[in-house]
């Protein structure tokens, strides 16, 4: 049965501790593993690619097109990049401030996971391992919700890279990927205050504007 936008944001909400309790080596171990599913993911991936360009046949630019369609080059790129954000540094725990006030008392203001991140982007199946890999080194939760252009893809790429966490020992469950490809889902994240953290469109003019004037949870303008 397909899961609901809402039911998704309360699991994932859910899912936040189990993720921010982990260690820096934690996190290189479940990328990598995310890494490594992808690659042996590649001819269900590639299968699931193949079937989103035939139904954007037509439809799409060329330009588009191009955007839409992976390859095993690309397939291979996109798991070197999880690769390397798992060998960037820990950017939980750092200090990025320390005094100490006229009472003595020393403060200090540390980096922090944010809790679930959203990301609204379009038809680029590449930025579903991006985002996830991005979120999941930061220590956060990650809702994906693509164009319905590129869902089958997408859903293949999550499909394996939360199959890689499962072989590793971890929660299948910090990555998401919203099933729902209609306006409303996007409206339900832009909407979903006291589930989502923060909000991040990745698109085109149309979309950014309709995340900042539908937005009800902090969002970035990008």
């Amino acid at each position: 049965m397909m899961q609901t936008t809402q039911e998704m944001l309360s699991e994932a909400r859910d899912a936040v501790r189990s993720l921010s309790l982990c260690s820096a080596q934690d996190k290189e171990k479940a990328l990598s593993a995310m890494a490594q599913a992808l690659e042996a993911a590649q001819e269900s991936i590639l299968s699931a690619n193949r079937q989103d360009l035939e139904r954007a046949e037509g439809t799409l630019s060329p330009v588009m097109m191009d955007r839409l369609r992976l390859t095993p080059d690309r397939i291979a790129g996109m798991a070197k990049g999880i690769r390397e954000v798992a060998l960037l540094p820990d950017p939980v725990g750092r200090v990025l401030d320390e005094r100490v006030v006229n009472s003595g008392l020393k403060l200090k203001r540390v980096s922090v996971p944010m809790g679930v991140v959203a990301i609204i982007y379009e038809s680029r199946p590449n930025v579903t391992s991006d985002a996830a890999a991005l979120c999941l080194k930061s220590g956060n939760v990650c809702i994906l919700r693509c164009g319905k252009e590129a869902h089958t893809s997408s859903r293949a790429v999550v499909d394996a890279m939360n199959e890689g966490l499962r072989k590793a020992g971890f929660p299948s469950r910090w990555i998401y990927l919203v099933e729902d490809t209609t306006r409303q889902s996007a409206l339900d994240i832009m909407r979903a205050r006291g589930y989502v953290d923060l909000l991040i469109p990745r698109g085109g003019a149309g979309l950014i504007r309709s995340c900042i004037e539908n937005a009800q949870v902090p969002c970035i303008e990008t």
